[in-house]
């Protein structure tokens, strides 16, 4: 039995299965990784690098050079799901799935048809003004000259992602953590392991079978009931579930 039949019987047989997923999941819809030699964080903005801009400290000294890169090198609005995202709503559906934890902030998972995802780094596609809160969609950013202010008081909108110096959303942590802690099944895909305090949540994992999906080694592999080192939408479209 080779290892993509190793993975469907592993699924079809679980109860409770979750996925965790990072930027890996979206490269094949043509959204960049972060931390691969083509990753955005090799990229700099004239000589500051992008990693740096992405902060909160930075967004607030420089918000107009923050939004030049963010909607050139994080926004992708016309970004389609991959077979990654595709059968993973499909096994929601079939009730096996029972959540999607993303690092991700793009949202080819809703525009795929997951229902329960927990975003743990935010959304681009939800905005608010840092004073009055007001919400905002995406195309109102995408649609600003330069930096998007509040139409009512005319502060700074800010996309509800997750920057560097901020912290993670506390119910949105603790749903990722409750749902790991019951799972019997945890497929890590697309993901380096590299990113704290994220990749700290799967020491709640517990259940029988920890899959992990990944075109490089991860530190949980010693860990894993199975590992496979491919391109994770080339394995999900050739378990043809």
């Amino acid at each position: 039995m080779n290892k993509i039949d190793i993975l469907r019987d592993i699924i079809l047989n679980s109860k409770h299965l979750v996925f965790f997923g990072g930027a890996g999941v979206s490269t094949a819809s043509n959204i960049p990784d972060f931390r691969s030699s083509k990753g955005i964080y090799n990229e700099k903005y004239g000589n500051i690098p992008i990693e740096s801009i992405i902060s909160h400290s930075f967004f607030v000294s420089h918000p107009d050079i923050f939004y030049s890169v963010y909607k050139d090198k994080l926004c992708f609005p016309n970004a389609l799901p991959n077979d990654c995202h595709l059968v993973l709503a499909k096994l929601e559906k079939m009730g096996i799935l029972k959540s999607v934890i993303t690092q991700n902030i793009d949202d080819l998972h809703e525009k795929a048809g997951t229902k329960n995802i927990y975003k743990l780094h935010g959304s681009i596609t939800i905005n608010h003004c840092v004073k009055c809160h007001k919400e905002y969609p995406l195309s109102y950013v995408l649609n600003s000259k330069g930096v998007p202010y509040c139409e009512d008081c005319g502060s700074i909108v800010k996309p509800d992602v997750v920057l560097y110096e901020e912290p993670l959303d506390y119910n949105t942590v603790n749903g990722a953590i409750s749902e790991i802690k019951k799972a019997d099944t945890l497929i890590i895909g697309g993901t380096s392991l590299v990113v704290y305090p994220a990749a700290y949540y799967l020491e709640y994992f517990k259940g029988k079978n920890l899959v992990i999906i990944n075109m490089s080694k991860t530190s949980k592999d010693s860990d894993a009931t199975l590992v496979i080192n491919d391109d994770i939408a080339k394995v999900f479209r050739e378990l043809n579930i």
